[in-house]
């Protein structure tokens, strides 16, 4: 439902307006068009100068890019390096005034990214040294001139907030208005950069309009783990003579592990922490006209109080206004975990609500108090399938399904990591 939709994407900087009122309960109208392939592992970049892989040999070589002399350059360029038997020492930049640039190596030694946009209409002059297997070193400069400022922007979000706190299955997720098209998506996906710590290996995974990407490992984060995200695209072309509006980064962590399971067959909700199962909870799901999706989501926003207004959603007569206490949003589309007293004698016995997770009013609280954005649930047993998209979904398929038709190569031991 587009309405809700625009609620949430304003808080990663799109530009449009929030509704006065939250639909809720949909029936998911206006889905998310599904996936139709992923992406690689995204290479991360380090602070230091990293060894190019490959055996030295006596034909040394390094060659710089891009060339001496070329005029109207994006400021997302990086300096690129063509290597024959050496590795690369040190990179400096320094613009046309004699600053320096920071910058770091990409974890393949293919190119140093700068680590901010360069400026627009300005000189910069990079000084790449390369030693070969003997320790002799080779020195190269080029130069190149920034184009001017100008265009048509591609907006972008980042779903994650520095020093927030997230749940295991919280996903990096970024927005693009428009889409990126297959075409140009391998270029895009380049300039995002993911590290964890603990390390753990991941992908890129675009939905079909290109709108959204994903970033995931195989299995669940540990708990604990630090993300480091950087969404390099600032002034970076992204096809169709758009480039990207602004570089966005944060650095967050993973909190413990909380999970949710509801079985439509016994409508009961097992509310399982770090492996131990801490609650179980009656629900009443969606009635047969209105059926909850079944698949595996996650916890997008919380809302301790809100209103759902659905008059313009559902056949006359069907709609409603109410005020509604801690909701939890699953889908884009309208489906929710929130208090619903007025079902409270239906909970654990029958489905009734219009497709959201109805709890009565203290497990609501009991529950909202505990969850974090980013906590999975999985609904079994209803006759509807939770559609790719429709709400932050890259768990709702198996790993195999995530990293096929990607827009980038994916390694074959990444490709073929398992999934819980």
């Amino acid at each position: 439902m587009v309405g809700m939709r625009r609620s949430l994407l304003m808080v990663v900087s799109l530009l449009v307006t929030a509704p006065v009122a939250l639909a809720g309960c949909g029936d998911d109208a206006g889905r998310a068009a599904e996936a139709s392939g992923v992406a690689s592992a995204v290479p991360s970049v380090s602070p230091k100068a990293v060894p190019v892989a490959g055996t030295p040999t006596e034909n040394a070589s390094l060659r710089l890019t891009p060339a001496t002399g070329t005029k109207g350059l994006p400021v997302s360029t990086e300096i690129g390096f063509t290597l024959a038997g050496s590795k690369i020492s040190t990179v400096a930049l320094k613009d046309d005034q004699g600053k320096a640039v920071a910058g770091r190596l990409r974890e393949d030694g293919s190119a140093w990214v700068p680590d901010k946009p360069l400026k627009n209409l300005r000189g910069y002059v990079a000084t790449v040294t390369a030693i070969d297997a003997a320790g002799q070193s080779r020195t190269e400069t080029t130069s190149f001139r920034t184009a001017a400022a100008g265009g048509q922007e591609t907006g972008t979000g980042l779903y994650l907030f520095d020093d927030n706190t997230y749940g295991v299955a919280m996903p990096v997720v970024v927005e693009f208005n428009p889409g990126i098209k297959k075409k140009d998506r391998a270029g895009v996906q380049k300039r995002m950069f993911v590290q964890s710590a603990p390390m753990q290996p991941g992908a890129w995974s675009w939905t079909s309009s290109g709108t959204q990407a994903y970033y995931r490992p195989p299995k669940f984060w540990q708990p604990g783990t630090r993300l480091t995200v950087r969404i390099a695209v600032g002034g970076l072309p992204t096809g169709g003579g758009r480039h990207g509006d602004q570089d966005r980064s944060a650095s967050v962590e993973i909190g413990r592990s909380l999970v949710m399971q509801v079985d439509n067959k016994t409508k009961q909700m097992t509310v399982v922490r770090d492996g131990k199962t801490v609650k179980t909870l009656p629900v009443s799901l969606g009635r047969k006209k209105y059926p909850s999706s079944s698949g595996t989501m996650v916890v997008m926003e919380k809302k301790r109080s809100t209103v759902f207004d659905t008059r313009d959603e559902f056949p006359a007569g069907e709609g409603y206004r109410v005020d509604i206490e801690y909701a939890q949003r699953l889908t884009w589309s309208g489906q929710y975990i929130h208090s619903a007293p007025w079902s409270a004698g239906d909970q654990g016995r029958r489905n009734v609500s219009h497709g959201c997770v109805n709890v009565s009013q203290a497990n609501a609280k009991w529950l909202f108090d505990r969850t974090l954005i980013g906590d999975p649930i999985t609904i079994r047993g209803t006759q509807d399938k939770l559609s790719y998209g429709n709400g932050w979904t890259p768990w709702d398929v198996s790993w195999a399904e995530f990293v096929k038709g990607s827009a980038l190569p994916v390694p074959t031991e990444l490709a073929q990591a398992t999934q819980d």
